[in-house]
C-alpha cells in the first residue's frame, strides 16, 4: 500500500480541525478536492477514517492508527530534513542523548568527548533524566538513544550492555560506619539516608532491596545531585550510596570516606537503549558502535 505525503497531510489536517471546511482553509485547497483525498485514503486504506456529523468529524480506529504513524512519519521526515540540512552546513549529524546521572557522571561525559574528537562535526542535545522517563522518551522518538540501569523496564526497547558502576556508602570520617572497609545493606539501614529524588534508578534499587529484608530506607534528607548528598554526608546529616567513581572527587576535599556496599546487586550494568539499533541514523549507530567497542 502506497500513501503520498499530501494526502496524510490532508488528513492530518482533518484530523485536527476536525472539519472539511477549516482543513481545506489550512491547505489552501478547495473543501471538494479535500473530501476526494480522504475518500481516496479510505478506499486505499479499506475502512472509515472519519465518523461523520452535522458539526464535525471523528477519527475511527482506523483513523487514530493512521494518526498516530503519520506523525511518526512526519517526525522521521523533519528529522531527515534537519539532518540532511546539516550535512550542507557542515555540522553532518545530530543525536539525541537521554542519559541517568549516574551515567554522565562517570564515563559517559569521556566517551562523548572521544567521540567528537573523531567525529568533531556531529552536534549532541544531551538531557538528564530518570530510567523511565528516558525508556519513555526513546520509545516516543524524542530521543535517539538511551543510557539506564538495568534494573529500568525497557518496555520493549532494544538493549544492549554499556559499562558497569560500584555503588558505595559514603560517611563522613566521624561516622561509626567509617571504621569498617565494607557493611552490608542491612546494617546501612540502620542510619539516616541522604538520598536522591525518588524516581533515580539508585533511589528505586535501594527500596527495592529494603522491601526485600522486610524495611524501607530511613531518607532523612532528598536532594537531585551526587555533589549535594556529597557535602551532606560530610556535614554528617546522613550517610548516601552513590556510584564509587563519582565519590572519588569528593573524597579528598570533602574528608569522606568510601565503604563498600557487600551485595552482589551493588555492582550495576548500564545499558544503551534504542527502538532499534539497526534503523538508527549512520550517526546515532556510529556513537552507540563507539560505546560499545
Amino acid at each position: 500500500m502506497r500513501h503520498d505525503l499530501l494526502s496524510l497531510e490532508i488528513f492530518m489536517a482533518v484530523a485536527e480541525q476536525r472539519n472539511l471546511t477549516k482543513a481545506a482553509q489550512r491547505c489552501h485547497l478547495a473543501t471538494s478536492a479535500v473530501s476526494k483525498r480522504i475518500s481516496e485514503l479510505e478506499i486505499k486504506v479499506g475502512a472509515s477514517l472519519f465518523v461523520r456529523y452535522p458539526r464535525g468529524m471523528e477519527l475511527t480506529p482506523a483513523g487514530q492508527s493512521l494518526r498516530h504513524y503519520t506523525v511518526q512519519l512526519m517526525e522521521t521526515l523533519q528529522r531527515m530534513d534537519s539532518e540532511l540540512g546539516e550535512y550542507g552546513s557542515g555540522t553532518k549529524g545530530h543525536i539525541r542523548l537521554h542519559a541517568i546521572t549516574s551515567a554522565l557522571a562517570q564515563h559517559l561525559t569521556i566517551d562523548i568527548g572521544r567521540f567528537l574528537s573523531s567525529y568533531p562535526e556531529i552536534k549532541f542535545d544531551i538531557e538528564e533524566r530518570v530510567g523511565a522517563a528516558i525508556v519513555r522518551a526513546v520509545a516516543d522518538g524524542r530521543a535517539d538513544v538511551g543510557i539506564i540501569a538495568e534494573q529500568t523496564p525497557v518496555m520493549g526497547l532494544e538493549s544492549i550492555a554499556y559499562r558497569t558502576d560500584e555503588l558505595v556508602v559514603a560517611v563522613c570520617e566521624t561516622h561509626p560506619l567509617a571504621a569498617y572497609s565494607g557493611v552490608r545493606f542491612e546494617q546501612a539501614l540502620t542510619y539516616e539516608f541522604i538520598g536522591p529524588h525518588q524516581e533515580s534508578s539508585v533511589h528505586n534499587l535501594l527500596s527495592e532491596h529494603a522491601s526485600k529484608l522486610g524495611t524501607s530506607v530511613r531518607q532523612r534528607i532528598r536532594v537531585t545531585s551526587f555533589e549535594c548528598m556529597c557535602q551532606m554526608a560530610a556535614a554528617n546529616l546522613g550517610i548516601c550510596i552513590l556510584p564509587r567513581d563519582v565519590l572519588k572527587r569528593y573524597i579528598r576535599p570533602l574528608h569522606l570516606h568510601a565503604v563498600a556496599l557487600e551485595e552482589t546487586w551493588a555492582h550495576r550494568q548500564l545499558n544503551i537503549v534504542a527502538r532499534n539499533f539497526e534503523a538508527l541514523a549512520p550517526t546515532a549507530k556510529a556513537f552507540v558502535g563507539h560505546l560499545t567497542a
